[in-house]
Parts: structure tokens; C-alpha cells; sequence
């Protein structure tokens, strides 16, 4: 009796698939396709490359979740930037003190809180096989993605230096030879955008193109209404734009070339800090808090702008029974960000009249990273396949030189107080 329902399942299946392929239309072929997905969705197979090669996620003898391209497009539809996978994956938290930028990740519980231009962190952020290290490069939006793999655990073996509690690998849909474009928009309160846009197909019979883009705003919100700073819709915004331009060239079968360039480029609030908005003793907010409404003296400051840009190219040679892979990436970033630390207005110890609460003094800090770059090559070859063992190995070069100045405000003062860091 087992033995029937297994090989009726089977052909079950099999008709179904049989039936999808037979569609009048190209719109009913992808309707019915999605609904026989939706049927054997228990037989999917998730392809992940948490060790460089494409593989099955119950092959890969690590700890790995993956987001599937759909889950993606939902997570970022309200115009949520990479902390929308944040306890969208177990053991995975991702939160910044920056605002839209500076994102620290924590796996399992382990993390840097550290808020500083060079702080290096325990989880790495893997790029369309590119290492973003330094935190401000691991703010790049995700749009038009394939998919995300979230490795728990260390993985210093296959990925090296800072992953001590895990990686996020995220892999952007890549240039094909059939035709595909999507548009998507969506709207919601404070006037909130997010339109997106990808095309790609191929120009000619060896050379696949993919354009795609990201366009997100958002109105000010949150009314100042600090004595003698009262201004409505002042803070809360942004506007960001982001875009990546990819060609593939397969000559033949078994060498291929990808060529990405991609950029971002974000004007918005930094992070809005508020004072006293937790009943001392409890973790409950105060009676009157109301998250439109701040009360800062330095509101009309706050600012932050980021630039980045980059480009990578991937060169894949298939010998047979090994591949040779070479990835060369190059990053920059520019960032300048400032904002009223103390969350309030005043000064306590100064005996000004200040609140909301005690103020005991005015914090007003900024950074600018007016200078960033990052050049990194990787050369690998793998087995392929060879049986009950394979291998993989290789050499990989990271450089980095950049430039920060720290910056103090004395808000009641208008001074400001500058420290340099150049690496």
C-alpha cells in the first residue's frame, strides 16, 4: 500500500509538471507553473554556496538559512533597508545607531556594539562574492536579490578574518540570455515610497545584461517641539537611491565573465535619539511619549549623506575536473553624519532650563569618512565532483585606506572639537 501512494505521488508530479508546460500563453505558463510550486513545495530543492560551490542546503554540513528571492521582495517592500531580515532568520539580529546606515549584525548572540568608524565586527557581510568589512559598505540596500544565506557559526576556513560568529551572504540576480523585467511600487504613511525596477536579457548570443534600480523617500514626520526650536515635520525623513549594472559573457561553456558596477547614493536623518522615554525600574515607555514628537535643541543639525560605489568582475574557467575562479572587487564610501546625542535640550548642570526630563549636558557628535577605499582579490580552484573527496584552495589580498574625522559638538557653544584618523 506504501509502495502505491509513493508511485502515485510520483506520477502525480509528474503530470502536473507535464500539464505547466503545456500553457496557451506565457502569463498562463508562469501561473500554473507557480501553483505546481506552491503543490510540491516539500520536494524544492534550495540551492546555497555557503562553501563556494553551488550545492544542496542538506549537503552543506553547517549551519545555513536562506531567503528566497520572493521572501525578499516582501521584506523590503516598505522601504526598510538591510534590517529587514532582522528576526526574519533565527538567531540573527541586525540594529545601528547611524540611522539608514552602519549596520551592526549579531549571530547567536555574539556582535560588536562598538559605534566607531573602525570598528571591525564578527559577522561579515559577503557581497555578490565581494567582503564588505568596514561597517559603513554593509549598509548597501538589497534589491533585486537572488537570494540571502545567513551562515551561523565561525567560518574562518572558506571566508577568513572577522567571522568568528557567522557571515551574511547575499547573491544578486545575475544576467541570463532570456528576457526579464519587473516594475514594483509600493506607498504607505509619512508619504513612504519604493519603487523598484529590473530588466536583462541578452545582447547578443554570448553577452547577457541586467540593470536594475531602487528608488525610496520618505516625508519628515516627527514635529521638534523643544522651547524655542519648535518646528512640525522636521526630522524622520529620507530619500535613496541605489542602482547595479551587471554583464555576463559565456564565449563557451566552460569559461564565463560577470562585470558589476553598482552605487548608492542616500540623503536622510542620522539616528533620532530621545531622552528620558523609559520609566525608571521598568522597561515600559512614560505615560506622554509620543514617537512624532521630539524635543531637541540641535534637530536643525541633523544630517547625514552617504556615497558609495563600486565594481567587481568574476572570471570562471572550468578545467574539467577543477574551476578556476578569480574575484576582484573595489569599494569607496563617503559618509557624513551628525546628531543630537542627548535626545533632549538644555543643560542641567549648566543650570539652563532643559528637558524633556533632566539633560545633565549637551552631546552633539558627528563623523565624516571623507575618503574610503577597499581592494580585494581572490583566486581559488575547486574539485568538481570528484567523489568522496573533494578540495578547494586558494590565496586572497584585502587593502584598505581611509580617512575619519570624529566630530564633538558644544551645542550650547556653537564649537566644535575635531579628531583625525587616517588608515
Amino acid at each position: 500500500m506504501k509502495t502505491f501512494k509513493k508511485a502515485s505521488l510520483a506520477c502525480c508530479v509528474k503530470f502536473a509538471l507535464l500539464a505547466s508546460s503545456v500553457g496557451v500563453s506565457a502569463s498562463v505558463f508562469a501561473a500554473d507553473e507557480a501553483a505546481d510550486t506552491e503543490k510540491v513545495t516539500g520536494l524544492e530543492v534550495i540551492e546555497v554556496t555557503a562553501r563556494k560551490r553551488t550545492e544542496n542546503v542538506k549537503d552543506v554540513p553547517i549551519s545555513v538559512s536562506a531567503l528566497t528571492s520572493g521572501k525578499l521582495e516582501v521584506l523590503g517592500s516598505s522601504g526598510m533597508d538591510v534590517r529587514a531580515l532582522s528576526a526574519r532568520v533565527p538567531s540573527l539580529l541586525i540594529e545601528s545607531s547611524f540611522g539608514r546606515t552602519f549596520p551592526r549584525f549579531y549571530i547567536r548572540g555574539l556582535g560588536n556594539t562598538d559605534f566607531d568608524l573602525l570598528a571591525s565586527q564578527p559577522v561579515s557581510l559577503v557581497y555578490d562574492d565581494v567582503v564588505l568589512e568596514n561597517a559603513l559598505t554593509k549598509g548597501m540596500p538589497m534589491f533585486d536579490i537572488e537570494r540571502v544565506e545567513v551562515l551561523r557559526g565561525p567560518q574562518g576556513t572558506l571566508f577568513g578574518r572577522n567571522t568568528t560568529a557567522g557571515i551574511i551572504k547575499v547573491t544578486s540576480k545575475k544576467p541570463t540570455q532570456d528576457f526579464d523585467a519587473t516594475i514594483s511600487g509600493s506607498y504607505g504613511s509619512y508619504d513612504s515610497t519604493d519603487l523598484r525596477f529590473a530588466v536583462g536579457g541578452g545582447l547578443t548570443d554570448t553577452l547577457s545584461a541586467r540593470v536594475s534600480l531602487l528608488q525610496q523617500n520618505r516625508a519628515d514626520w516627527i514635529d521638534n517641539k523643544a522651547p524655542g526650536f519648535e518646528e512640525n515635520n522636521q526630522l524622520g525623513g529620507y530619500d535613496e537611491t541605489a542602482g547595479r549594472i551587471q554583464l555576463l559573457w559565456e564565449p563557451n561553456d566552460d569559461f564565463s565573465a560577470l562585470f558589476n558596477y553598482h552605487f548608492r547614493d542616500a540623503e536622510a536623518d542620522a539616528r533620532v535619539f530621545r531622552a528620558n522615554i523609559i520609566k525608571p525600574g521598568t522597561n515600559n515607555l512614560v505615560d506622554n511619549f509620543d514617537r512624532e514628537t521630539v524635543y531637541q535643541d540641535a534637530a536643525s543639525r541633523n544630517e547625514q549623506t552617504v556615497d558609495m560605489k563600486g565594481a567587481s568582475l568574476k572570471l570562471e574557467y572550468n578545467m574539467g575536473s577543477h574551476t578556476l575562479t578569480s574575484v576582484t572587487g573595489y569599494e569607496s564610501a563617503e559618509i557624513f553624519s551628525v546628531g543630537d546625542i542627548d535626545g533632549g535640550y538644555g543643560c542641567g548642570f549648566c543650570g539652563i532650563d532643559n528637558g524633556p526630563g533632566f539633560i545633565p549636558f549637551p552631546s552633539e557628535t558627528g563623523a565624516k569618512m571623507p575618503d574610503h577605499k577597499q581592494i580585494t582579490q581572490e583566486l581559488r580552484i575547486s574539485s568538481n565532483d570528484l567523489g568522496q573527496l573533494d578540495y578547494q584552495f586558494g590565496v586572497f589580498f584585502f587593502d584598505e585606506s581611509l580617512t575619519i574625522n570624529n566630530l564633538s559638538y558644544d551645542t550650547l557653544a556653537g564649537g566644535i572639537n575635531l579628531s583625525l584618523i587616517h588608515i
